[in-house]
């Protein structure tokens, strides 16, 4: 009967002991589970391909959101990692407004945005009058009005920077009107009939339109706009971020993307390391070639 009670006792003792470090294991593999937010195609395309090249022993799993607001939120409040879904002056403005540390790490795509119209089919049949309707948000509102004024549709203050508004037009030819609309509901607007329309490729896909329906479209970018990988500052320098980033800048994203170059959807933000080193050693050599003098001809 003693001897019973003993080896009871060393049982317990013994799952006991194992109990908090399964527990440990547990939560280590938790924490190994990187959470990243996203809204919508390309961008959850590019997290789920991230997913399935991350290096071990991390794990990125996709939380899809259904809005502009909620990705932000989420990661603010620490209920995901990462998330991809926005530009950089778009998280600069949240975290003026919401006291936020929210750092873009890693541009990965240019969406190429313009302007739609179901109504013109040139910028030089625009009328005066005509209802333009731009983003709601400050950042995307600066972005459809530098369009604009490239194409000499408008002209704004030198001093507005990249977030222009409307109340920065210093000249307006067309006497355009401006409504602000949420960027969700863009789409919507061009289907109302309003006359011009800005919008991103994501959301013009909804109502069967792609780059090639553009009256205008953005110049080339140095990637300010482009879609970044954005976390906290607190994890700027974990292995979690390194392996996120090196994941999100994989040749298997830039593959995935360059796909969609062709079809105009997008621009590529990065390259893989050594492509441009490679590319300028060999106009180098190609340089110091031709600097070479000929030899004379023996004949």
């Amino acid at each position: 009967m003693f001897k019973k009670g003993l080896l009871v006792s060393a049982l317990a003792l013994l799952v006991g002991g194992f109990a908090p470090a399964v527990a440990n294991v547990s939560a280590q593999e938790e924490e190994n589970v990187l959470k990243v937010a996203s809204h919508l195609p390309p961008m959850t395309d590019v997290v789920e391909i991230a997913s399935e090249v991350i290096a071990e022993p991390y794990s990125i799993e996709l939380v899809e959101v259904s809005d502009n607001i909620q990705y932000n939120e989420a990661l603010l409040n620490d209920e995901v990692y990462a998330n991809f879904a926005q530009h950089e002056p778009f998280a600069e403005i949240f975290n003026e407004e919401r006291d936020g540390d929210l750092v873009a790490i890693q541009p990965v795509y240019n969406a190429v945005v313009g302007f739609y119209s179901s109504v013109y089919d040139s910028i030089d049949q625009i009328e005066d009058g005509a209802e333009v309707a731009i983003p709601s948000d400050i950042t995307n509102e600066g972005r459809a009005l530098l369009i604009l004024e490239d194409y000499d549709l408008i002209s704004l203050n030198d001093e507005a920077g990249l977030f222009p508004t409307v109340e920065d037009i210093e000249e307006n030819p067309h006497n355009l009107e401006f409504t602000h609309i949420d960027l969700l509901n863009l789409s919507s607007a061009y289907e109302d009939g309003i006359e011009l329309v800005f919008n991103y490729p994501t959301y013009i896909a909804s109502i069967d339109l792609t780059t090639d329906d553009a009256l205008i479209l953005e110049d080339e970018d140095d990637n300010t706009y482009a879609i970044q990988l954005v976390i906290r500052e607190g994890n700027l320098d974990t292995e979690a971020t390194k392996a996120l980033q090196a994941a999100f800048a994989s040749p298997e994203v830039l593959e995935f993307l360059d796909d969609l170059a062709t079809e105009k959807h997008l621009a590529p933000a990065f390259s893989l390391d050594g492509e441009e080193d490679a590319d300028e050693d060999d106009a180098e050599d190609a340089d110091e070639e031709s600097s070479e003098p000929e030899e004379e001809s023996a004949e």
